[in-house]
């Protein structure tokens, strides 16, 4: 089963931007759906954006307007664009390959 493993998390100031990466252990092409959730603290994991084979995209209404997801096969990487951060966004953020794969997780933090 494929491997997951996010990278690009940290320390954001209230309107900032970062960019996550899910590095995946084999070829994405081919999975149907790779997305990201995140999970504040305290809170469920949430599905806040996903990207699905033939490039088209779902974001969740909390997101939308400020997060982008994209892929890039030949790098077998998925990213999660995210801009004018909030404090509400802070959370363990989460990459997935058709919910069934899950990476180990990279912490957001936005705080002044």
């Amino acid at each position: 089963q494929v491997q997951l493993v996010e990278s690009g998390g940290g320390l954001v100031q209230p309107g900032g931007s970062l960019r996550l990466s899910c590095a995946a252990s084999e070829s994405i092409v081919n999975i149907y759906m790779m997305g990201w959730a995140r999970q504040p603290p305290g809170k469920q994991r949430e599905l806040v954006a996903q990207s699905f084979r033939g490039d088209s995209t779902v974001y969740a209404d909390s997101v939308k307007g400020r997060f982008t997801i994209s892929r890039d096969n030949a790098k077998n990487t998925v990213y999660l664009q995210m801009n004018s951060l909030e404090p509400e966004d802070t959370a363990v953020y989460y990459c997935t390959a058709n919910l069934r794969n899950w990476g180990q997780g990279t912490q957001v933090t936005v705080s002044a």
